[in-house]
């Protein structure tokens, strides 16, 4: 007679698992700046130093900037100016290795004479900075670089450029920390602009790609994905992700394991963008069908994921439905089987656009994004678990 009670009681706490939403701190201003700062890029070191890096204005002219948390985002340091340069420095990108040395990669718009990529690598955790290194010499716009490393620590690069007469996707990798790097690689030759690259790489050093393509059509957008299984020697041919009547966009990836990859974008299908999901567990070979996340009256957009110890995952986006931008997030808890409802993380009178996240090693996640609601655009976080 106790067993449907038992069962009752299982269940009840599996679904309270399941279901179960992350407890978030109050966001923290970061930025106190006289120009705009936005655009922020994160990533956490083996002991749980936050490090964030953002594009700003400093004296008329858009420069990298840096920062970080050695108490879980509790106190941050003072902002660091990494660029000095002619040119606009922007749309950073962070990754960090198994020894706490940080890279970044951003585009200069103008110092070259046109978009370019450069290259700065910190050794001691944020402390003092290589000089800048610059990566791509073209006659096109070298723009959008995504950084990931892998577990040997190689330094992978991504990065959009339209020297072919329309934009395609380029690829480097370094094995020496940055001192050196192997010649650019293509990855792409469609008929129409490939955008927004993002990379991922799993625990067998294992390269995933995916990007937004208007191969299709010039028109309507859609996701691709490309791997490379011998460290970005060679890779596989695109496979396209989705066919739908609207565009898919700005897609994130993310690894679980040499097997498991997830991916989420925003599609205009429905009317207004919505955030979708879709994942892999044979190693990009073949993947599920397409699950909508998000279902609100207003633009869902600009997603980023995080995967935890435990395999959940972890969802942002920037959301149009309270009459202005805010930021959501929703969790699932069974590899992207089920979702939780969607929490909304920001309240302002300000557009708090351009999130991004990371996690650390107890599972705590960090999240930043900018705001502008002082009345120019600042650098918020926040964290949850």
């Amino acid at each position: 007679m106790r067993r449907p009670a038992l069962l009752v009681l299982i269940l009840g706490i599996f679904l309270s698992a399941q279901w179960a939403q992350a407890d978030w701190s109050p966001p923290k201003r970061l930025t106190w700046t006289s120009g705009v700062s936005s655009s922020p890029a994160i990533a956490v070191d083996s002991g749980a130093a936050i490090h964030v890096v953002w594009q700003e204005y400093i004296s008329d002219n858009l420069e990298i900037s840096y920062k970080r948390s050695g108490n879980g985002g509790t106190s941050w340091s003072p902002n660091r100016r990494l660029t000095w340069t002619e040119g606009w420095s922007g749309g950073p990108s962070i990754a960090i290795d198994s020894n706490d040395a940080i890279s970044i990669a951003w585009e200069d718009v103008v110092t070259p004479g046109n978009g370019e990529i450069y290259f700065k690598r910190s050794p001691d955790g944020g402390t003092t900075w290589n000089p800048a290194k610059r990566l791509t010499w073209a006659s096109g716009y070298s723009r959008s670089p995504a950084l990931a490393i892998g577990s040997d620590d190689a330094v992978h690069l991504l990065w959009e450029d339209d020297t072919s007469g329309n934009f395609e996707i380029y690829y480097r990798k370094t094995t020496d920390g940055g001192a050196t790097w192997g010649a650019t690689q293509r990855l792409t030759w469609n008929s129409g602009s490939s955008y927004s690259p993002a990379m991922a790489i799993d625990s067998s050093n294992r390269i995933h790609i995916v990007w937004h393509d208007f191969t299709p059509n010039d028109f309507y957008a859609e996701i691709y994905y490309k791997r490379s299984t011998d460290g970005g020697t060679t890779w596989l041919p695109a496979q396209r992700m989705t066919w739908t009547s609207g565009s898919s966009l700005s897609p994130a990836i993310a690894a679980v394991s040499s097997q498991t990859i997830h991916v989420v974008w925003d599609d205009d299908t429905p009317g207004n963008n919505e955030v979708y999901h879709k994942k892999s567990t044979n190693g990009g070979a073949n993947w599920s069908p397409a699950k909508r996340l998000s279902w609100t009256s207003g633009q869902s957009a600009y997603s980023a994921l995080v995967i935890d110890s435990t395999n959940a995952v972890h969802v942002i986006w920037r959301d149009y439905t309270p009459g202005n931008y805010e930021i959501y997030y929703k969790s699932s808890a069974d590899g992207g089987a089920t979702w939780s409802s969607a929490q909304r993380l920001t309240w302002t009178s300000g557009a708090s656009m351009n999130p991004a996240m990371a996690i650390d090693s107890s599972d705590t996640i960090h999240v930043v994004w900018d705001d502008n609601t002082p009345g120019y655009t600042e650098i918020y976080y926040k964290n949850g678990n």
